[in-house]
């Protein structure tokens, strides 16, 4: 009985270091630009494949009523075009965000409808990605990362950051960037 218990314990022990997955925990620099702190696990699922989970919140409020409050979850499958966490990878993303946004003077573009109203709603859709990692050590890797895809934005609109009536309600259909990343990554396995 001792030498099959032994044997089983072997085998399993085997069978699961075999199938160790390596384990990154990461962190988006452009998204620390927002002031909003986040957080990705990134798991190796094969030789060429991961699998990142990555989300933020950012609860603050800033002077003047300015405020970009949100969270954020953004997970994403990865094919490596050589070997896992290291050099080319193309990514498929989704994307789901609960937002209340406004005060901000930002003249780019669509940006620039936040300087005198709120917005406040959800987000949902997905994307494609490109990215590239760099080996810095056994246990650090750097990473850029763009994608561009789909977003179907339900939104409320109101005249000022703080107070009023509700201006204008509706849906919204996105099409552009929907991930920028500029990451470091800690391995943990």
């Amino acid at each position: 009985m001792k030498k099959i218990t032994i044997t089983t314990l072997t085998v399993f022990f085997f069978a699961l270091s075999s199938i160790a997955q390596d384990i990154g925990v990461k962190t988006n620099f452009a998204y620390w630009a927002t002031t909003t702190p986040n957080l990705g696990l990134e798991i190796g699922l094969g030789k060429k494949s991961t699998l990142e989970l990555a989300g933020g919140f950012n609860p603050f409020k800033f002077t003047d009523n300015k405020r970009v409050k949100h969270w954020l979850i953004q997970p994403e499958f990865r094919y490596w075009t050589c070997e896992r966490f290291n050099g080319h990878f193309f990514g498929l993303h989704g994307h789901a965000s609960q937002f209340n946004a406004g005060g901000w003077d930002i003249p780019i573009g669509r940006l620039g409808a936040f300087k005198d109203h709120r917005y406040q709603g959800y987000l949902y859709g997905g994307g494609l990605s490109y990215g590239y990692q760099w080996v810095m050590s056994p246990r650090w890797n750097f990473e850029l990362n763009l994608g561009a895809g789909y977003a179907r934005i339900h939104y409320e609109k109101y005249p000022c950051q703080n107070c009023g009536t509700m201006l204008d309600e509706g849906d919204y259909n996105y099409f552009g960037v929907t991930k920028a990343a500029v990451s470091l990554i800690y391995f943990i396995k």
